[in-house]
């Protein structure tokens, strides 16, 4: 199992940090997606296991940072600068199929419950 935490409301240039926790240590890659509402599901970020690799969407490219402590089994999205368009629901993912495939919902095996990112200009 996967938990998502730390959403909350913010401020247009503020940061949040949202921590994924899982249910056991794993050897999966990990990652976050986000969804706004009336919008798709969209890839935010991933690191692969061993933290050997990251990937980030364009939009939030030099804003966000992901991280991950394997040993704790816990993964942290660090986004600074935010933006009202990174408002949504952001769902931490693990279990990817295929590396090259990272941007695609369908890739992930496990979804967490989402936690709500609200940002007001």
């Amino acid at each position: 199992q996967l938990q998502a935490s730390g959403g909350g409301l913010a401020q247009a240039g503020d940061s949040l940090r949202l921590p994924c926790k899982a249910s056991r240590r794993n050897a999966y890659s990990m990652g976050w997606f986000r969804q706004a509402p009336g919008k798709e599901r969209e890839f935010v970020g991933a690191v692969m296991y061993g933290g050997r690799k990251t990937y980030y969407a364009d939009s939030v490219e030099g804003r966000f940072t992901i991280s991950r402590d394997a040993v704790a089994s816990t993964m942290n999205l660090q986004m600074n600068s935010l933006k009202p368009e990174d408002t949504g629901m952001y769902y931490c993912v693990a279990q990817l199929l295929r590396e090259s495939s990272h941007m695609l919902a369908s890739a992930w095996g496990y979804w967490g419950r989402g936690t709500q990112v609200t940002v007001s200009s």
